[in-house]
This record gives structure tokens, sequence and C-alpha cells, in this order.
């Protein structure tokens, strides 16, 4: 959350995530920090520092956006209601779990606590589309990889 707060921070975000402000903003910002702009090498390292935080918020913001998850809405019901789950991490209040199909989603805002109901659930795709999969902001973070 901290994260999300942070990028949404730096783009001046309130509220819902539009993505053709969210677009605009991206390309005033990257014009601002381009390390091309800066002649002294001080101000240009840290332009490529800032600049490379404006790309990673910008994409990280796209991924959490509605219109995002709204156009990848019957991809990731397909993946949570046919695929098993594969692995999963916590950290902090970031859940990740893996399934089958080689996809990987974050779950924004899962404690400690409710992270250890589903390790100790009987059967944890079921509690994890009971009370995880679409109860909290999520995003795709892996893409499926191509088995040959």
């Amino acid at each position: 959350m901290k994260r999300i707060n942070e990028y949404k921070k730096l783009f001046k975000v309130e509220g819902v995530i539009e993505l053709r402000e969210l677009k605009k903003t991206y390309r005033n910002l990257i014009k601002e920090w381009h390390p091309d702009k800066f002649t002294d090498e001080t101000k240009k390292e840290e332009a490529g520092k800032v600049s490379l935080k404006i790309i990673d918020a910008y994409h990280f913001l796209v991924s959490i956006a509605p219109a995002t998850k709204e156009a990848n809405l019957e991809a990731y019901a397909k993946t949570i209601s046919e695929s098993h789950i594969d692995d999963f991490h916590h950290k902090s209040m970031l859940m990740e779990v893996t399934f089958t199909d080689g996809t990987t989603y974050e779950y924004f805002g899962v404690n400690q606590k409710l992270f250890q109901k589903f390790v100790n659930a009987k059967s944890r795709p079921n509690f994890g589309k009971r009370k995880l999969f679409n109860s909290f902001l999520y995003r795709k973070s892996k893409k499926a990889t191509a088995i040959a």
C-alpha cells in the first residue's frame, strides 16, 4: 500500500486512476526528468534514477487501474477458477500467488492473520476465491511463460 500511495503522489492521482490523465502526466514527467536534458553529470545521474522511478510507477499504476482490470477480467476469472495454486508468498501486506497456468498476481493489503488462514485452509483455492482473490486490490505481476 505504501508503494501505491507513493506512486499516486508522484503522479498527483487522487481517487480513481484514469489512464488518459496518467499517460499525460507520465509524458510531462518524462520530459521534465529525461537525463539528456541535463549537462551536469550529477544532475544527469539523478534524472536517470528519477526517470526510472517514473517509468516503474507508470507501469505499476496502469496495472492496477480500473480500466486495465476490467479489460483483463475474463482472463483473471478464468485463472482463479480453472488454475490451481502453484506457489504463494507473503511479505508485509503483499501476497503473491502463482497459478499453474504460469500467471502471478499480487494482492495488496493482505495481513499476516489472513495469510495464515489461507496457508492452513483445507482448500486454498476455495479460501482464495471466498476471501482473497476478489476482495483485495490486485495486479498481474508476471505473465504466463510459454511452454515449449
